[in-house]
């Protein structure tokens, strides 16, 4: 694995960043990023022309540990706000940007939201962790259920968003990524720990254990033939 994708605690690493990067031109946006550990892809969408960057996060603690990990008079504003009820206008932003943050239980609510922000015919890039198969086994309920994650079925991710009054720009299916960032992010926040301070230490041990017995049922129980990552671009039409 590049060095890069190391440095993002996130499904995918920058492999969405860099798709979108490819499809969408980022000059002069202004873009919102959404979810804990998105720190160094709203960076880089600063370093890339944008406009302005805002990140948000619904928790306290991901809140301090966002501006811990920005760099040094970083441009990138962050905030602390519900997914499903932010403070932002109506029509504010041309992107929004999402990995692996909205596949939540209130996720209809939080895709009304990001339809309200968004300006007229502006873009949704989102990924979805997602059901590979209709029926899956208890351990697998329980790893959703340990991060409230509402799986779309894999093959009917754009149909949920085609719903909603989206068109689909572009779609592809990540979930091969899924054995890289479990072998990988594991391994990371395992040597991170001991580096932490006591602030930063109770947030990441909470995550390291989530993605400890995570990457223990996606590599050794099977988890991997029932959890699959699907990214896609949308254009907000209605």
């Amino acid at each position: 694995m590049k060095k890069e994708a190391q440095q993002i605690f996130l499904p995918g690493g920058f492999k969405q960043f860099r798709i979108l990067k490819t499809k969408y031109v980022l000059n002069d946006k202004n873009i919102l990023v959404i979810g804990s550990g998105s720190e160094k892809i709203a960076e880089k969408m600063i370093e890339s022309g944008a406009g302005s960057a805002t990140m948000i996060v619904n928790d306290y603690d991901s809140l301090i540990n966002a501006r811990l990990n920005l760099i040094k008079d970083s441009k990138v504003l962050v905030k602390m706000m519900d997914f499903d009820n932010t403070d932002f206008d109506a029509e504010q932003f041309d992107l929004v940007y999402g990995q692996a943050s909205i596949s939540l239980l209130n996720r209809n609510k939080i895709v009304k939201e990001i339809k309200r922000i968004l300006k007229p015919e502006a873009t949704l890039c989102v990924s979805e962790i997602t059901a590979l198969a209709e029926d899956y086994p208890p351990f697998v309920k329980n790893i959703f259920d340990a991060s409230d994650i509402l799986p779309l079925l894999n093959d009917k991710c754009s149909t949920y968003y085609k719903e909603r009054n989206f068109s689909v720009l572009y779609e592809e299916d990540l979930s091969s990524s899924l054995q890289s960032f479990y072998e990988h992010t594991a391994e990371r926040l395992d040597d991170k720990i001991y580096t932490l301070s006591e602030k930063e230490k109770s947030y990441y041990k909470k995550l390291l254990n989530k993605i400890s017995h995570e990457s223990n049922a996606y590599l050794k129980l099977g988890a991997d033939r029932y959890i699959g990552f699907k990214m896609l671009i949308l254009k907000k039409t209605i």
